[in-house]
Protein backbone atom coordinates (compact mmCIF):
# COMPACT_ATOMS: atom_id res chain seq x y z
CA UNK A 1 0.00 0.00 0.00
CA UNK A 2 3.00 2.21 -0.02
CA UNK A 3 4.65 3.77 -3.03
CA UNK A 4 8.00 2.70 -1.55
CA UNK A 5 9.49 -0.46 -3.01
CA UNK A 6 11.97 -2.45 -1.02
CA UNK A 7 14.19 -4.03 -3.64
CA UNK A 8 16.94 -6.45 -2.74
CA UNK A 9 20.56 -5.63 -3.45
CA UNK A 10 20.49 -8.13 -6.33
CA UNK A 11 17.39 -6.46 -7.83
CA UNK A 12 19.00 -3.03 -7.63
CA UNK A 13 22.15 -4.36 -9.29
CA UNK A 14 20.10 -6.01 -12.06
CA UNK A 15 18.20 -2.77 -12.67
CA UNK A 16 21.45 -0.80 -12.90
CA UNK A 17 22.93 -3.39 -15.25
CA UNK A 18 19.84 -3.57 -17.47
CA UNK A 19 19.03 0.15 -17.52
CA UNK A 20 21.14 1.00 -20.57
CA UNK A 21 19.70 -1.77 -22.75
CA UNK A 22 16.03 -1.71 -21.74
CA UNK A 23 13.18 0.74 -22.02
CA UNK A 24 11.38 1.80 -18.85
CA UNK A 25 8.49 -0.55 -19.55
CA UNK A 26 10.83 -3.49 -20.04
CA UNK A 27 12.60 -2.69 -16.78
CA UNK A 28 9.27 -2.62 -14.96
CA UNK A 29 8.29 -6.01 -16.39
CA UNK A 30 11.52 -7.56 -15.19
CA UNK A 31 10.99 -6.23 -11.67
CA UNK A 32 7.27 -6.59 -11.10
CA UNK A 33 5.65 -6.17 -7.72
CA UNK A 34 4.38 -9.36 -6.10
CA UNK A 35 0.94 -10.55 -7.24
CA UNK A 36 -2.14 -9.47 -5.34
CA UNK A 37 -3.28 -12.28 -3.07
CA UNK A 38 -6.37 -12.93 -1.01
CA UNK A 39 -4.35 -12.11 2.10
CA UNK A 40 -3.52 -8.65 0.69
CA UNK A 41 -7.20 -8.03 -0.01
CA UNK A 42 -8.00 -9.20 3.54
CA UNK A 43 -5.42 -6.73 4.90
CA UNK A 44 -6.95 -3.93 2.83
CA UNK A 45 -10.37 -4.76 4.27
CA UNK A 46 -8.99 -4.77 7.80
CA UNK A 47 -7.10 -1.50 7.32
CA UNK A 48 -10.16 0.06 5.69
CA UNK A 49 -11.80 0.00 9.13
CA UNK A 50 -8.75 1.43 10.94
CA UNK A 51 -9.51 4.30 13.36
CA UNK A 52 -6.80 6.52 11.82
CA UNK A 53 -8.02 8.39 8.73
CA UNK A 54 -4.56 8.33 7.15
CA UNK A 55 -4.60 4.53 7.10
CA UNK A 56 -8.08 4.48 5.53
CA UNK A 57 -6.89 7.09 3.04
CA UNK A 58 -4.03 4.81 2.01
CA UNK A 59 -6.48 1.95 1.49
CA UNK A 60 -8.79 4.17 -0.58
CA UNK A 61 -5.92 5.06 -2.90
CA UNK A 62 -4.91 1.44 -3.48
CA UNK A 63 -5.68 0.26 -7.00
CA UNK A 64 -6.37 -3.24 -5.67
CA UNK A 65 -9.02 -2.14 -3.16
CA UNK A 66 -12.20 -4.10 -3.92
CA UNK A 67 -15.20 -2.21 -5.21
CA UNK A 68 -17.33 -2.93 -2.13
CA UNK A 69 -14.58 -1.52 0.12
CA UNK A 70 -14.31 1.63 -2.00
CA UNK A 71 -18.07 1.99 -1.73
CA UNK A 72 -17.81 1.92 2.08
CA UNK A 73 -14.90 4.35 2.12
CA UNK A 74 -16.84 6.73 -0.14
CA UNK A 75 -19.08 7.38 2.89
CA UNK A 76 -16.17 7.92 5.29
CA UNK A 77 -16.58 10.90 7.64
CA UNK A 78 -13.09 12.13 6.67
CA UNK A 79 -13.00 14.14 3.43
CA UNK A 80 -9.42 13.06 2.67
CA UNK A 81 -10.54 9.42 2.59
CA UNK A 82 -13.47 10.23 0.31
CA UNK A 83 -11.09 12.26 -1.86
CA UNK A 84 -8.80 9.27 -2.34
CA UNK A 85 -11.76 7.16 -3.43
CA UNK A 86 -12.71 9.91 -5.92
CA UNK A 87 -9.10 10.09 -7.13
CA UNK A 88 -8.60 6.33 -7.53
CA UNK A 89 -8.86 5.51 -11.25
CA UNK A 90 -10.11 2.00 -10.45
CA UNK A 91 -13.17 3.38 -8.67
CA UNK A 92 -16.41 2.68 -10.50
CA UNK A 93 -17.31 5.73 -12.65
CA UNK A 94 -20.78 5.92 -11.08
CA UNK A 95 -19.19 6.20 -7.63
CA UNK A 96 -16.79 8.91 -8.83
CA UNK A 97 -19.79 10.75 -10.24
CA UNK A 98 -21.55 10.47 -6.88
CA UNK A 99 -18.45 11.83 -5.14
CA UNK A 100 -18.37 14.73 -7.60
CA UNK A 101 -21.41 15.98 -5.65
CA UNK A 102 -19.63 15.73 -2.27
CA UNK A 103 -20.15 18.55 0.22
CA UNK A 104 -16.37 19.04 0.48
CA UNK A 105 -14.76 20.87 -2.44
CA UNK A 106 -11.51 18.89 -2.08
CA UNK A 107 -13.40 15.68 -2.86
CA UNK A 108 -15.04 17.33 -5.88
CA UNK A 109 -11.58 18.49 -7.05
CA UNK A 110 -10.27 14.92 -7.01
CA UNK A 111 -13.40 13.64 -8.74
CA UNK A 112 -13.14 16.17 -11.57
CA UNK A 113 -9.51 15.15 -12.18
CA UNK A 114 -10.34 11.44 -12.35
CA UNK A 115 -10.45 10.47 -16.05
CA UNK A 116 -13.33 8.05 -15.44
CA UNK A 117 -15.67 10.96 -14.63
CA UNK A 118 -17.84 11.58 -17.72
CA UNK A 119 -17.23 14.82 -19.62
CA UNK A 120 -20.84 15.97 -19.20
CA UNK A 121 -20.39 15.91 -15.41
CA UNK A 122 -17.06 17.72 -15.77
CA UNK A 123 -18.86 20.44 -17.78
CA UNK A 124 -21.41 20.78 -14.97
CA UNK A 125 -18.59 21.13 -12.44
CA UNK A 126 -17.27 24.00 -14.54
CA UNK A 127 -19.94 26.11 -12.86
CA UNK A 128 -19.30 24.74 -9.36
CA UNK A 129 -19.62 27.23 -6.50
CA UNK A 130 -16.02 26.55 -5.51
CA UNK A 131 -13.55 28.40 -7.73
CA UNK A 132 -10.91 25.64 -7.56
CA UNK A 133 -13.37 22.93 -8.67
CA UNK A 134 -14.56 25.12 -11.55
CA UNK A 135 -10.97 25.92 -12.56
CA UNK A 136 -9.97 22.25 -12.57
CA UNK A 137 -13.04 21.34 -14.62
CA UNK A 138 -12.13 24.00 -17.15
CA UNK A 139 -8.54 22.79 -17.24
CA UNK A 140 -9.61 19.19 -17.82
CA UNK A 141 -12.02 20.14 -20.60
CA UNK A 142 -9.32 22.30 -22.21
CA UNK A 143 -6.81 19.48 -21.99
CA UNK A 144 -9.30 17.10 -23.61
CA UNK A 145 -9.86 19.53 -26.50
CA UNK A 146 -6.10 19.86 -27.00
CA UNK A 147 -5.56 16.11 -27.19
Amino acid sequence: MSCIRFNTHAQREAMRHDSAALTGGDQAILHLSPPVTESKIARLRQLGAHPRPGIRQSVASNRHAPEDLLLLLADDPDAAVRGEVARNETTDPALVERLSNDRDARVRCWAVLNPVLPDDRVRTLGTDGDAQVARLAGWRLGAARSA
